[in-house]
């Protein structure tokens, strides 16, 4: 397979987004690579990481691709997940406890730190409204979290994104309670589903 067409297949699994990095481990130099982002007039988006001419910007995508520990939570989670009514004003993420999150802070990002041990736990794919997929939180631990004491979500968005949760045809109530355990919120979410269910 000729450099051209490696970087075509890159582009095409990426929805038009070139890293550099992936340019680099299939084997192309970054000299080729340049050049072609060059030629081929690609907007830098990031460091490294560049967009077809004819491709549509997902921000939500390229900070995962900057931000590698970055997990879509909270009111960004519950926006992916269709349990919210709005686009979130700001994307918010979740990170390990100790990572520094003043890169992402001066971009607009809100971000919530949590001990490494409840980091991975419900994380899962969604797909971004231009297609890409981006990690999250499933709905039975972006409720834990709404409902969490450090969670800065207004009343009505918690309601209802436990309102939406109750009317889905998937849900996991176990595992929901589970997660409410160790989070401890299971109080607060054994109430709003007495009422709901």
């Amino acid at each position: 397979m000729q450099k051209s067409e490696l970087i075509e297949k890159i582009l095409e699994e990426n929805n038009g987004i070139l890293r550099l990095e992936d340019a680099l481990l299939a084997g192309i130099s970054k000299t080729y690579a340049l050049d072609f982002i060059k030629k081929s007039n690609y907007e830098q988006v990031a460091r490294g990481i560049y967009l077809s001419p004819d491709a549509w910007e997902d921000g939500m995508y390229i900070l995962q691709m900057r931000y590698k520990g970055a997990v879509f939570s909270h009111e960004t989670a519950l926006y992916l997940l269709e349990m919210a009514d709005r686009e979130p004003i700001q994307y918010t993420v979740t990170m390990k406890r100790g990572y520094n999150p003043a890169n992402l802070t001066r971009q607009g990002v809100k971000v919530y730190t949590v001990k490494k041990e409840w980091y991975s736990l419900g994380m899962t794919q969604a797909r971004t409204p231009m297609g890409h997929m981006v990690r999250i939180y499933d709905a039975e631990r972006t409720l834990c979290d709404v409902f969490r004491g450090n969670s800065q979500i207004e009343v009505q968005d918690r309601q209802n994104a436990i309102r939406e949760y109750a009317a889905k045809g998937k849900k996991d109530i176990p595992r929901l309670m589970e997660y409410a355990k160790i989070f401890k919120v299971e109080k607060i979410i054994k109430q709003y589903l007495e009422v709901l269910l």
